[in-house]
């Protein structure tokens, strides 16, 4: 990956030590390779955010919380190994899960034609061979099963459950980061499906609460 380091060179000297102390916070360790993967993929989401509007923040240090470290904050809870990322954007929270546990095969779902095209550039650049960017609705994505099943922004829990109901496994997941207000979406659950696990996440240098709600199939552990 030497193309990296002049990209990454283009970070504030903030960036850096900012993700190493989140990440330490959150008690993961990553290899010289991965570190440069999330400064790589902080870099090309800053470049591409001025002439693509991908995400609404702006500021790179706070790129840093708000996308990385609040997707790291869920890799706990990930087991794969086949994941798809349901409206993805960008492709977070899976890029960032992609170079944290290259052991997952993830798959980012987005129907937003600018950000799977940085998927894909993202893919690219940082040589990540266990992701597959697809553009698609997801009502119309079909023919594949997935141990888990994340979404980050993507909709309301019965939205979310109710169009991607064909595609976890038989004992497959659920996964929906949350701020705090889903307890009433959780009271209107599609029958059939129930609440396995509530996580809160400590996003570091976040101050907005945040969970991970795990849902299963009834009888499903």
């Amino acid at each position: 990956m030497s193309f990296l380091p002049p990209l990454i060179e283009s970070l504030p000297a903030s960036v850096a030590p900012r993700l190493e102390q989140g990440l330490s916070q959150l008690d993961i360790a990553i290899t010289p390779a991965q570190r440069e993967q999330l400064l790589g993929l902080l870099a090309l989401l800053h470049k591409w955010n001025r002439a693509y509007n991908l995400t609404a923040v702006r500021d790179v240090d706070e790129m840093v919380s708000r996308h990385v470290l609040d997707s790291a904050a869920v890799a706990p809870f990930i087991r794969g190994p086949r994941l798809l990322d349901v409206g993805a954007g960008p492709g977070l929270p899976g890029l960032v899960l992609a170079i944290l546990k290259p052991e997952l095969q993830v798959t980012l779902l987005d129907s937003n034609g600018k950000k799977v095209r940085f998927q894909r550039q993202a893919v690219m650049e940082l040589a990540l061979s266990n992701v597959t960017p697809t553009q698609a609705r997801v009502e119309q994505f079909a023919g594949q099963h997935f141990d888990q099943v994340i979404s980050r922004a993507f909709a309301s829990l019965v939205d979310f459950v109710t169009l991607t109901r064909p595609l976890p496994t038989a004992d497959g997941q659920w996964l929906a980061m949350k701020g705090p207000g889903a307890d009433d979406e959780l009271r209107d659950l599609p029958a059939g499906v129930e609440l396995n696990a509530r996580h809160l996440l400590n996003v570091p240098f976040e101050t907005a609460e945040r969970q991970l709600l795990i849902l299963t199939p009834k009888g499903v552990e």
